[in-house]
């Protein structure tokens, strides 16, 4: 009890101050760095059973100092913000109370989207998925940032798999098999949406399935006739039209999105639909 008390009583001055540090930050130079936060596993001993209203703190204060940054220069960042200052706020809030929501938001909103800090956010919602077992968010939101900014689609398929599975939906477990194809990792794909058309409870989505397991089934002939073209011809066909006029690939195939297929530089099947209904893909801004 006795070491209790002077936790306590830190806790309480720490709290205390939140008001008056707010104002300040509100107030200071714009070039001022977030400040010092302490290790989490100091601040962990500090507050006691009150990590949470502390990790709740720490994360207004990385909002207060950002949501000033660019109020102060009308939406754009001018002078640099303290990048490492943020993250490591954020990530001291996440370790003390790993269950607080807000943390992750922040971490996509800001450090993914705004800061383009893609493998410092992914850090902490892989943090965070070793104690919010149950939520898909997390995984869904780090696929998305494997998927959208690194283009590491293996990784990417491994996170929407796994939110797929975490939350039932069909539109996680579909791009899951998307991303698997496009890590190059056809017969997974081809497998993944076998067993999830399988699975399909809806007859409409298991026509989607059916579609995406169709067109992902024309990707490996090409590639089957690809590679057999290379062992014969020593060299890569200069398109899938080359692969049909000299007979490796027969029927010629079809892509049931409506697009065409091509051969990229590097010899890797794509299509000009992008395995999406309408001939395009749809990016997120």
């Amino acid at each position: 009890m006795s070491l209790r008390l002077p936790g306590l009583l830190l806790l309480f001055v720490y709290l205390a101050l939140i008001p008056t540090f707010t104002a300040y930050l509100q107030n200071r130079p714009f070039t001022e760095k977030i400040g010092y936060t302490l290790q989490p596993e100091i601040l962990r001993l500090i507050a006691a059973d009150q990590k949470q209203a502390v990790a709740s703190s720490l994360i207004l204060k990385a909002i207060i100092y950002y949501g000033g940054l660019v109020e102060k220069n009308k939406n754009k960042l001018i002078v640099p913000p303290d990048y490492f200052g943020i993250y490591k706020t954020v990530e001291t809030a996440v370790k003390l109370d790993p269950y607080n929501m807000d943390g992750y938001y922040f971490a996509q909103a800001i450090l993914a989207w705004d800061v383009k800090r893609i493998r410092e956010a992914n850090l902490l919602l892989e943090y965070g998925m070793r104690y919010r077992t149950w939520d898909y968010y997390l995984p869904f939101f780090a696929g998305f940032n494997y998927a959208y900014f690194l283009k590491d689609y293996a990784r990417a398929a491994d996170y929407y798999k796994l939110a797929g599975e975490l939350s039932g939906a069909e539109l996680y477990q579909s791009l899951a098999g998307r991303y698997l194809q496009e890590a190059g990792k056809t017969d997974l794909a081809i497998g993944y949406l076998t067993s999830m058309v399988k699975g399909a409870k809806n007859d409409a989505i298991r026509k989607t399935f059916l579609i995406r397991l169709n067109a992902f089934n024309e990707v490996k002939r090409i590639e089957s006739s690809r590679d057999a073209y290379r062992q014969h011809a020593g060299r890569l066909p200069d398109s899938v039209e080359e692969l049909v006029t000299q007979g490796y690939l027969v029927p010629p195939p079809s892509d049931p999105y409506g697009g065409r297929f091509f051969l990229d530089t590097n010899g890797m099947v794509r299509t000009t639909s992008k395995f999406t209904l309408g001939g395009r893909e749809q990016e997120i801004k």
